[in-house]
């Protein structure tokens, strides 16, 4: 089952992420570069006022050498990360089938898979939603330890759900989704950002959307893919 498990999420994987690869290129990719043209002048114009400060008021900064043509060096690299990230997650998502029990296949993968999801993604994001260059600084360390902290309480809310026997193990695990968000998020040291709001709020929501298919479509492939292989070991002993 091991070998399975490991080529079932390779094939799910490098599937799924290049179809996720393509649709980040249109949905949140653009948004990406659009916002980085705001971060990108606010550099020009800080060195226009030291320019100036320093009596060299005649040389122009040339932001526009930062984003000369990458794209098809940026979608690759895009693509690559995205696979790998496509790949862990099916490998996440089968090893949780496989250590509870269950069969692999791609309807099995699906709820696996949204738990996932709404425990790694969605969660999260209500007290840190995706943001665009240029937001406000938050420090990384903090930012990482609320993510882990609440990634890890609402699975732990959803197995309570999912697994617990009893009426007060949904009161633990509503106290376990809440407490995270009682505790609060960190803040950012500055909440200004020249990115127009409302292209902030769609690429709040289109990632929210990629990282869902992230988490589905490569895990509904490998289970596919595993279920396969299954009924051809079959067919052979047969």
């Amino acid at each position: 089952m091991f070998r399975k498990i490991a080529v079932g999420g390779l094939i799910g994987g490098v599937a799924g992420g290049l179809i996720v690869a393509v649709i980040q290129a249109l949905t949140t990719t653009p948004l990406i570069l659009y916002a980085e043209i705001f971060e990108v002048e606010e550099v020009a114009q800080v060195a226009r006022v030291i320019l100036a400060a320093t009596g060299d008021a005649q040389a122009q900064p040339h932001p526009g050498g930062v984003a000369e043509s990458f794209e098809i060096g940026r979608f690759l690299f895009t693509a690559l990360s995205t696979i790998g990230i496509a790949v862990g997650f099916a490998w996440v998502v089968l090893s949780a089938i496989y250590v509870r029990g269950g069969e692999i296949t791609a309807r099995t993968a699906v709820p696996w898979a949204v738990a996932a999801f709404l425990a790694a993604g969605l969660a999260p994001s209500f007290g840190l939603a995706p943001e665009l260059p240029g937001a406000g600084y938050i420090d990384l360390a903090s930012r990482q330890i609320w993510w882990f902290g609440t990634t890890v309480a609402t699975a732990l809310a959803f197995a309570a759900f999912a697994f617990g026997r009893k009426p007060r193990w949904i009161v633990i695990g509503i106290v376990l989704i809440v407490l995270p968000h009682v505790i609060g998020a960190p803040e950012a040291v500055e909440l200004a950002s020249a990115v127009p709001a409302e292209v902030a709020a769609h690429f709040s929501s289109a990632s929210l959307v990629v990282q869902a298919l992230t988490w589905i479509l490569p895990a509904t492939i490998a289970g596919y893919a595993i279920s396969r292989m299954g009924r051809r070991a079959e067919a052979r002993a047969a």
